[in-house]
C-alpha cells in the first residue's frame, strides 16, 4: 500500500508568524504566464531563448534596455519604496527580512538595529545615512513576484530566490563582489549605474568581495532604467550605484542555479550508484588493506579505486533509474507552492468524484511533482528494498521560501512499491488514462494508487 511521506528536518532560528501579503494597486501583467517557457521568453524579450542559452547563459552578461512605458509601469508594481511602510506594520526583522547597509571605502558597512524594523527608522537611515535597504525574498509578500518565481522554478528546475535593493541618490550599497548564482536584474524605480568586470573565478561556487585594486577596468558600464533587464553569470564581478541628483533606485535581483552544477549532480547520484553496485559486485565488498586509513593511499590503492570508478561508469551507461540522494528532495521541499489568486487553500483540498476502477484520471501540477527511486526509509524494514517516492510542493509554505527554514520542514508526498513505477509513468505520460488500464495486478491496487494520488490533489477525475 502507498504511504504518505512526512520526513521532518529541524532547522534553527526564530519562527516567523504567518505574514500577510502586500499588494499595490492592480497593474495588468504583460508577461506571458501560459506556461514556464512562455514566461521566460516574455521576460527576456526580444531575445530568443535559443539565442540566450547558446550565447549568454553561464558565458557572458546580457543587457536588455527597453524604452517601454507599459513595461516600466508593470515593473514598478512589483516592489516600490512605499511598500516598506505596510511591510513594517506586519512585522519584519533586521537580519532575517531586511538589511540596512552602505559601501564605505570599498567595504560593506551594516547599519542594522536589533529586533523589529520600523519604517520611520528605515526611512531615517535611508535619507540621512544614504543607506541601501535590502529586502529579502519579497515573493513572500508580493503576489506577482510569487507568480514569476514559481514559473521560473518550473522552468529551470532549480530554486529561484530574490532580493530587492533600494538605494538613495548618490550612494552605493555593496562593494565590488561576485555571487554563486545566475542573476537576472529587473530595474523597478529610478536609475542604477552598473559596472561589470571579468570573473576571477569562472562559475563561482561561493560569494566573495573583491578589492578595487584587483579587478581592473570594467568590461561593461551602463545605466539601467525602469523596464530594463540585466543578466550575468555566477562569478561575474559587479558593483552598482545610484547616480547623484536623481531619485532613489529600486531593483529586484532574481537568482537561480546555486549548487546546481554537474559536479553537484554527480555527488548526489554517485552514492546511489555505489549502493546498487555493492549488492552485486563482490569485489566492491572486499575489505580495504590494513592501515589504509592511517597512511597516505598507495599506488596500488589508487589504481584499485580507479578500476572501481571504471566499473561504476560502465554500470552508469546501462542504468535507467538513478538513485538521487538529496537534490531532488531538497528542491521539492524548499520551492514555492503553485501560484493561485485569493486567500483560500483550494489547491490543497481534493474535489470532485472519488476515483474508481472505471474512472478516467489525469495528472495535475506536473511541474510540482518529482518521481524518484530510493532505498526504503522505513526504519522497521531491515531489507531496505528500493521504493518509488513521489514528492510534491503543493503544501509548501510561501512565507518561508528561501528563508533558511526557521521551523521544521517536511517532505510532502507518497511512497510506493517499485512495482508501481510503470503505472505511475503511465499516469505521468498520459494526458488522461483509464484506471483499469494501469499496469498493476489487481483492481484493488489500481484503485488504491489513484485514490492516494487524488487525496494529495495530484490527479483529477475526468
Amino acid at each position: 500500500m502507498p504511504k504518505k511521506v512526512k520526513l521532518a528536518r529541524k532547522e534553527l532560528g526564530p519562527v516567523p508568524c504567518k505574514q500577510a501579503k502586500v499588494e499595490a494597486a492592480s497593474v495588468p501583467s504583460i508577461l506571458n504566464f501560459a506556461n514556464p517557457s512562455s514566461l521566460f521568453e516574455s521576460l527576456i524579450s526580444p531575445i530568443k531563448t535559443e539565442t540566450f542559452f547558446k550565447e549568454f547563459w553561464e558565458q557572458k552578461p546580457l543587457l536588455i534596455q527597453r524604452d517601454d512605458p507599459t513595461l516600466a509601469t508593470y515593473y514598478h508594481s512589483l516592489f516600490r519604496l512605499t511598500d516598506l511602510k505596510s511591510l513594517c506594520s506586519q512585522g519584519v526583522y533586521y537580519g532575517r527580512d531586511v538589511n540596512v547597509c552602505r559601501c564605505v571605502n570599498g567595504k560593506k558597512k551594516v547599519l542594522n538595529k536589533d529586533g523589529k524594523a520600523h519604517f520611520l527608522q528605515l526611512r531615517k537611515d535611508f535619507d540621512q545615512k544614504r543607506a541601501t535597504i535590502q529586502f529579502h525574498q519579497p515573493q513572500r509578500f508580493k503576489d506577482e513576484l510569487w507568480r514569476i518565481q514559481e514559473k521560473l522554478e518550473c522552468y529551470f528546475g532549480s530554486l529561484v530566490g530574490s532580493n530587492v535593493y533600494i538605494t538613495p541618490a548618490g550612494s552605493q550599497g555593496l562593494p565590488p563582489h561576485y555571487d554563486d548564482v545566475e542573476v537576472f536584474i529587473l530595474q523597478l524605480e529610478g536609475e542604477k549605474h552598473w559596472r561589470l568586470y571579468p570573473p576571477t573565478v569562472v562559475l563561482a561556487r561561493e560569494y566573495s568581495v573583491e578589492a578595487e585594486t584587483r579587478i581592473g577596468k570594467p568590461t561593461h558600464e551602463f545605466t539601467l532604467k525602469p523596464g530594463d533587464l540585466l543578466y550575468f553569470p555566477r562569478g561575474t564581478i559587479h558593483q552598482a550605484d545610484t547616480p547623484p541628483g536623481l531619485a532613489h533606485s529600486t531593483h529586484v535581483t532574481i537568482s537561480t542555479y546555486q549548487n546546481n552544477s554537474w559536479g553537484d549532480f554527480l555527488l548526489d547520484s554517485i552514492s546511489g550508484l555505489v549502493f546498487d553496485t555493492l549488492k552485486e559486485d563482490v569485489e566492491l565488498r572486499t575489505g580495504i588493506p590494513r592501515q589504509l586509513l592511517m597512511v597516505e593511499p598507495t599506488t596500488v590503492a589508487t589504481r584499485r579505486l580507479s578500476g572501481f570508478l571504471r566499473v561504476l561508469a560502465d554500470r552508469l551507461e546501462g542504468t535507467k533509474e538513478l538513485l538521487s540522494s538529496d537534490m531532488k528532495k531538497d528542491f521539492v521541499m524548499h520551492r514555492l507552492p503553485p501560484y493561485h489568486a485569493g486567500e483560500g487553500t483550494e489547491l490543497l483540498t481534493p474535489g470532485g468524484k472519488l476515483p474508481r476502477v472505471d474512472s478516467t484520471v489525469r495528472l495535475q501540477f506536473r511541474d510540482h511533482i518529482v518521481l524518484t527511486v530510493g532505498p526504503d526509509q522505513d526504519p522497521s524494514d531491515e531489507a531496505q528494498e528500493k521504493m518509488v517516492y513521489l514528492y510534491h510542493s503543493l503544501k509548501n509554505r510561501r512565507e518561508t521560501h528561501m528563508m533558511g527554514n526557521e521551523e521544521e520542514t517536511e517532505f510532502h508526498g507518497l511512497r510506493f512499491p517499485l512495482s508501481h513505477m510503470d503505472a505511475l509513468k503511465q499516469i505521468w505520460n498520459s494526458s488522461a488514462i483509464s484506471v483499469k488500464d494501469l499496469q498493476l495486478s489487481t483492481d484493488e491496487e489500481k484503485e488504491s494508487l489513484v485514490l492516494s494520488l487524488w487525496t494529495e490533489c495530484l490527479i483529477q477525475v475526468m
